[in-house]
């Protein structure tokens, strides 16, 4: 009896251990299926937009589709930088089974340099197997012919085509339009294009100043893809916002005629003066930009850098001289504006200054004899000029050349164009070093400390010629729609009296027009009209007493030794249209190598601008047939 107590008794706990071991797991598995339950509708309606939107993002696949950059255009509507189409190679890794192989069929083909195999495998080691990676660019007809022929034994590679910069005009313009390059680091604003395999920026010129115009806005297109990234379709597609179109003030036509009458370090340029419009700017030497697209070789960058004429600087923005004698018409009106000279004051020139005990010459050994304002810049007399610029004083001298576009920043659409300097007392005595009269004497002929460009001179001559703040630039309009800057009621007045700015624009019509000026040989013929000018000369080297003893002759000098060859003017006299400035570097003189390029310079520009000039391009107006 009291044995089968016992196995009750067993029995009994037994079952309340399984009771309570299942009541705990049904309790478990309630809160297992309860947080199973709990979280999958945290997924489903919670969260569900969130995970459907990241498969959504898995499958699609969006890129951004590079817009066409802007043209370039002259005034005339000519393409001047415009696009191409640019056929190239492509080689897609996962479609061979030997990269290597492939890549030296087709150098068999199309020739190929050891470091471009060597930039090839790199890209294809880089990026995924399904990516293509450029092989050659620039393909002719003929490689295309050959590759297509060969398409059996070159598995992986395809022909593709893009768009590249196009350069008609070459080295003309070069230093006005400028060029484009891949982009550096330093141009990286945030704007997700410029990520982009094979986009270009602008690296100079008006390519440079004008990058956001003409570069557009990118467009996108939306790929399906499958888990590995690989385009399976397109899906939608978005153009983008193309460049807008640039046109220039200058005359692609008139730049490559003047480039063709100068030689090496030699610039003209030549304004419209009544706005400041560049209607030429011609400099030599030059450079190919279309060499850029390629990529400069190592030979050709150690050509350009170490040729002494620097091909790739722009001496007419970026060369720097001192004016010579093109400057004393800023002498003379300052020493007007300040009262220390009249009109009809005379001067004596018997050939030399003496100050103390250094004595200053006169280009003219045996004298002017006595002379007036108006003769001293006929016979361009260095003592006139030193004697004005006594009176005057440094400081009013330079601010005088300030009003005039000299020593300043021009602010043309021209990266990197360098002001110049004019030299002042302050800025001598910021050095640690005095200004005695001295100075004031030599920089009063336009010799000593200044250093000048030849836009800079330009504008000078314009300013003269029309009492206007005119300032240099090169845009006439932007996207179809014109520039300010293109009336001459744009610009404000000088504030020179009429009558002083007369008598300066006299003594100029007296230096080309009049008997015994210096550049008398060199007017303009008469059906074409009357140019009014002033001559100049800078030495390079100084020129000892022993020297100038011996019958010193500049032109008997070796090439680098010679004085500088300038020339200012504008045209016509009574209806000022057009200014402009020559440097001849080591020319000798300015009435000799200076002033008769200015002559045909003028010729040239009346006889293409006798017909009014066309206007700026209007929106919409087709102007340019892309080019192909």
């Amino acid at each position: 009896m009291s044995l089968g107590k016992g196995v009750r008794k067993e029995e009994e706990q037994r079952r309340g251990v399984f009771t309570r071991r299942a009541l705990a797991l049904g309790i478990g598995q309630l809160a297992l299926f309860g947080f199973l339950g709990s979280r999958l509708y945290r997924l489903q309606s919670e969260e569900g937009e969130r995970y459907r939107t990241l498969a959504e993002e898995n499958r699609l696949s969006a890129r951004l589709l590079p817009p066409p950059r802007g043209q370039v255009l002259d005034r005339q509507g000519r393409v001047v930088a415009g696009n191409k189409l640019n056929w190239r190679a492509l080689l897609v890794a996962e479609q061979t089974q030997d990269v290597g192989a492939s890549i030296e069929t087709f150098s068999r083909i199309v020739p190929l340099q050891d470091h471009e195999k060597a930039r090839i495998e790199r890209e294809v080691r880089r990026r995924r197997r399904f990516v293509p990676v450029i092989v050659r660019e620039f393909l002719t007809w003929e490689e295309m012919a050959r590759i297509e022929v060969n398409a059996p034994d070159l598995p992986g590679i395809l022909i593709d085509v893009g768009t590249t910069r196009l350069y008609p005009e070459t080295e003309h313009l070069s230093h006005i339009v400028g060029y484009v390059a891949p982009p550096a680091e330093r141009d990286m604003d945030g704007d997700p294009l410029l990520e982009l395999p094979g986009i270009r920026v602008g690296r100079a010129g008006i390519e440079r100043f004008h990058e956001l115009p003409l570069r557009g806005r990118a467009g996108a297109v939306q790929l399906e893809v499958n888990v590995v990234g690989r385009v399976i379709r397109e899906l939608d597609r978005r153009e983008g916002q193309p460049g807008q179109d640039v046109q220039i003030s200058v005359d692609a036509e008139l730049q490559k005629t003047l480039r063709g009458k100068i030689g090496e370090g030699t610039s003209i340029v030549v304004l419209d003066a009544r706005n400041g419009e560049l209607l030429a700017m011609a400099s030599q030497p030059s450079f190919d930009p279309n060499v850029f697209n390629a990529g400069v070789s190592n030979t050709q960058w150690r050509e350009w850098t170490r040729n002494r004429a620097t091909p790739l600087i722009n001496k007419a923005t970026n060369g720097l001289y001192a004016p010579g004698s093109t400057f004393k018409m800023i002498v003379a009106l300052a020493g007007l504006e300040a009262k220390v000279v009249t009109p009809g004051d005379r001067v004596f020139c018997p050939g030399h200054l003496d100050l103390g005990d250094t004595r200053f010459h006169c280009w003219q050994k045996r004298g002017h004899g006595s002379l007036d304002m108006r003769t001293g810049l006929k016979l361009s007399c260095d003592v006139y000029f030193y004697e004005v610029a006594k009176r005057t004083g440094i400081d009013r001298i330079a601010a005088m050349a300030n009003r005039f576009g000299l020593g300043v920043d021009l602010e043309i659409e021209l990266p990197g164009t360098k002001k110049g300097l004019v030299p002042t007392r302050a800025w001598r005595q910021a050095q640690g070093k005095p200004w005695n009269l001295g100075d004031t004497v030599v920089h009063g002929i336009g010799q000593g400390f200044y250093q000048l460009t030849p836009l800079a001179l330009a504008t000078m001559a314009a300013r003269l010629a029309t009492g206007r703040a005119v300032q240099p630039h090169l845009t006439r309009s932007l996207g179809g729609k014109p520039v300010r800057g293109g009336r001459a009621e744009d610009w404000p007045s000088l504030g020179i009296p009429e009558r002083d700015l007369k008598l300066v624009r006299d003594g100029m019509w007296a230096v080309v027009n009049e008997p015994g000026g210096t550049a008398l040989a060199s007017r303009l013929p008469g059906n074409i009209g009357v140019m009014a000018g002033k001559t100049g000369s800078v030495q390079v080297r100084r020129v000892s007493r022993e020297q100038r003893e011996r019958g010193y002759k500049a032109e008997n000098q070796p090439r680098e030794w010679r004085p500088h060859a300038l020339f200012v003017a504008f045209a016509p006299y009574d209806n000022p249209l057009y200014a402009l400035s020559v440097v001849v570097e080591h020319g000798v003189s300015g009435s000799g190598a200076a002033a008769p390029l200015a002559r045909d310079a003028l010729v040239e520009v009346f006889n293409r601008f006798r017909t009014p000039p066309a206007p700026p391009v209007a929106p919409g107006q087709k102007v340019a047939e892309a080019l192909r």
